[in-house]
């Protein structure tokens, strides 16, 4: 795998993980205490942390691509056993 092509599927991993991980931890100005500004929505995060959103990201995303790098050199998982009915025939010629 090129090095591009690394770097791209692990942007993509980390910014699934990211939306994955952006709830968790988050709290409400009703529960933390805090007083609402004018025109601000009572569902607004009090506490949005975007560094701690992101180290969480970097994990998570760390972690599922190294099991996508390690199934794409080990073949753990191959289209085959994926596809439950039967093998397109483009994919049948390479192997």
């Amino acid at each position: 795998m090129k090095p591009a092509s690394i770097l791209a599927i692990y942007l993509l991993f980390w910014v699934i993980s990211a939306f994955l991980v952006l709830p968790f931890g988050i709290r409400t100005p009703d529960e933390t205490g805090e007083e609402l500004v004018k025109g601000q929505a009572t569902s607004a995060p009090g506490n949005f942390r975007p560094g701690r959103v992101a180290i969480r990201a970097t994990v998570v995303s760390a972690v599922l691509f190294a099991l996508f790098y390690a199934n794409y050199v080990y073949d753990w998982v191959r289209i085959e056993d994926l596809a439950p009915f039967h093998m397109p025939a483009s994919l049948e010629q390479d192997h």
